[in-house]
């Protein structure tokens, strides 16, 4: 129970702190929630959204799973994207993954994890999609970091599938989508250079007329 208790004294100190920078700080953040970002990144409990951006509460909405993946059965993550989108408007999703990411390793090892492995599997696609290229690595972190780096490309394509974007897009909704690495080594992000901002840099086969 110390621990715990510890975990309620740190949120009134960090309530505190805010309060004294903006008093009316919680006041209107109650009101409503305005961010212009979704944070689309892993459950590591290592890459905190809010803090490594150095945003504040209210300015970024956030969905974590593990190894950051966006499959189009996973009601949870689409709903949390359509909200995004439709009601919050939103104008970046931003798919974030990070190097060293557990669940890349965990796809690449062939063992058996359990539940997770269901999971992992739509990383093991992607791995056998770019076999070729990250087998010619030798050093394994660097087949990690490269596939850490992939899956980020192939989740922003599968959020730029989805018709909840692909219907904005349509609309003359302002929504751009990017995919980004963290390095918990030294607190950076990269750009993977990946910036979607309609459907026409999106393959014909998943255009939606």
């Amino acid at each position: 129970m110390k621990v715990l208790n510890k975990i309620f004294d740190n949120n009134k100190k960090w309530a505190e702190k805010i309060k004294k920078t903006d008093p009316e700080f919680f006041s209107k953040l109650s009101k409503q929630q305005n961010p212009e970002y979704l944070w689309i990144g892993c459950s590591d409990s290592r890459v905190p959204a809010s803090e490594i951006v150095g945003m504040m509460p209210g300015e970024i909405f956030v969905h974590r799973n593990i190894a950051n993946v966006v499959v189009h059965t996973d009601l949870n993550c689409l709903s949390v994207i359509q909200y995004a989108v439709d009601v919050l408007k939103v104008k970046h999703i931003i798919i974030c993954g990070h190097y060293g990411c557990g669940g890349i390793k965990a796809s690449l090892d062939n063992q058996e994890h359990g539940l997770i492995d269901n999971w992992l599997r739509n990383i093991k696609d992607i791995y056998r999609y770019h076999q070729g290229k990250i087998d010619a690595l030798e050093d394994e972190n660097e087949k990690v970091n490269l596939l850490c780096e992939l899956n980020v490309i192939e989740q922003a394509a599968n959020i730029c599938h989805t018709t909840i974007v692909q219907s904005a897009w349509k609309s003359g909704q302002e929504l751009a989508v990017h995919g980004w690495i963290y390095s918990i080594e030294d607190g950076i992000l990269k750009d993977l250079n990946v910036r979607v901002t309609n459907k026409d840099d999106i393959s014909q086969t998943h255009r939606i007329k």
